[in-house]
């Protein structure tokens, strides 16, 4: 799975270095690139400004070179777009040209993954898909490469001032738009990007779209917002009373149903621009954990089936809960705890043993912490020498308990 961050309010159009160099520092490697910097909205809805074409590959090729110079990779890209309506009726065609042309360049870098948002903005509804199709074909013509892929995306559309469910938003007609226009170009140049931001304004459930596209869906967008208006914010930070507006659940049970193993990426650019520029290091070093903290949940039987055998670490809710939703597939050799009261005892069919008796495990075999104290577990495992550790964490599981253990005094 690739870790991507999105370049927009981190890097600055003529002088890229100072944020491509905080994204490397932070340990990302590929990088997200909205050709809309180039071709921002306002343009492209006046009939009276111009666009420059050499403006705009003068300020592209200082980006690439940044680019290069920090051995980062634009692994995606988003084609320019326009989410409000414009007097302009040669909008679409507009698109279509800047479109090809872009491709042209993403291809010469090797970006292998370019989001195109459908046209919606004059497009009347019965004809759509018969706009569309023509439109995601003349862009395929422009791919040379194998294995580039144009990603239609979810989105919401504006009407008079309200944001409802937009092209693509309804899962099945996207798999039936995808699928149809892979079979007239003729090989698997089609894919679905996910927008988390779109499904939570939406009133999505996640799971279910994301089930539905299945292997179609190669890149996500993650973001976080107010579930009103469009925001692109850091994720968690986004709360009412007591919970996350985005349902972060239903997107990370869907992702592990369907094995996801594509591209996450970190949007958090309204989060960004309202940072002093001399905080976004940091705040950019966070988006890159909460990002391996969604790839660690999503993944998470990814690691168990890597062990021959697996040890728990911890007799307490958690540890139920891993026997519950996997003890059945992966059944742990014992579990150990801290408490030497209960030792010799059973706990969930497991015997609750010594933790001087992980010193013995194999070679192969992984402990997973399943106790809330992970950093302090974690420093005692690796003082008895032991190597595979991992950490279970039962806030995404596939099923809940609503019923607790007791805490011991």
């Amino acid at each position: 799975m690739e870790i991507v961050s999105s370049i927009t309010g981190i890097v600055y159009l003529e002088f890229p270095n100072q944020g491509l160099e905080d994204i490397k520092t932070a340990g990302f490697k590929n990088v997200l690139l909205d050709l809309s910097i180039y071709c921002p909205g306002h343009k492209l809805r006046s009939f009276e400004t111009k666009l420059k074409p050499e403006q705009i590959k003068q300020d592209f090729d200082k980006f690439i070179k940044g680019v290069q110079t920090k051995n980062l990779q634009v692994t995606t890209a988003l084609l320019p777009y326009l989410l409000r309506d414009t007097k302009r009726t040669d909008l679409n065609e507009l698109l279509l040209r800047i479109g090809k042309d872009c491709i042209k360049m993403l291809e010469n870098i090797g970006c292998k993954h370019i989001i195109a948002r459908p046209l919606y903005i004059g497009v009347p509804f019965d004809k759509e898909w018969e706009i569309n199709k023509a439109y995601y074909l003349e862009l395929a013509k422009e791919c040379k490469n194998k294995d580039t892929m144009i990603l239609l995306q979810n989105q919401c559309k504006d009407v008079n001032g309200h944001l409802v469910r937009g092209v693509c938003s309804d899962e099945k007609i996207a798999v039936k738009w995808i699928d149809e226009l892979n079979k007239e170009a003729g090989s698997q140049r089609f894919g679905f990007c996910l927008d988390v931001g779109v499904c939570n304004i939406c009133g999505q459930n996640m799971q279910d779209m994301i089930v539905t596209l299945g292997e179609r869906v190669k890149t996500i967008l993650i973001s976080d917002n107010n579930g009103i208006v469009e925001q692109t914010l850091l994720p968690f930070t986004s709360r009412s009373s007591d919970s996350s507006i985005t349902d972060w659940l239903s997107l990370i049970r869907g992702l592990r149903q369907v094995k996801f193993d594509g591209q996450l990426v970190a949007d958090c650019a309204d989060t960004s621009k309202n940072f002093s520029p001399i905080l976004r290091p940091q705040l950019i070093a966070l988006s890159k954990s909460i990002m391996d903290y969604f790839k660690w949940q999503i993944e998470l039987e990814t690691s168990l089936k890597k062990y021959q055998s697996i040890v728990l670490f911890g007799a307490g809710n958690m540890c139920r809960n891993f026997m519950k939703c996997y003890g059945e597939q992966y059944k742990p050799l014992f579990t150990c705890d801290n408490n030497s009261s209960i030792w010799g005892t059973k706990f969930c069919g497991l015997e609750v043993k010594n933790p001087e008796e992980l010193k013995d495990l194999p070679k192969d075999c992984g402990v997973y912490i399943c106790n809330m104290y992970y950093r302090e577990i974690e420093q005692q495992l690796k003082d008895l020498g032991v190597e595979n550790i991992e950490f279970f964490n039962d806030e995404y599981l596939s099923s809940y308990y609503e019923d607790r253990l007791k805490r011991r005094q």
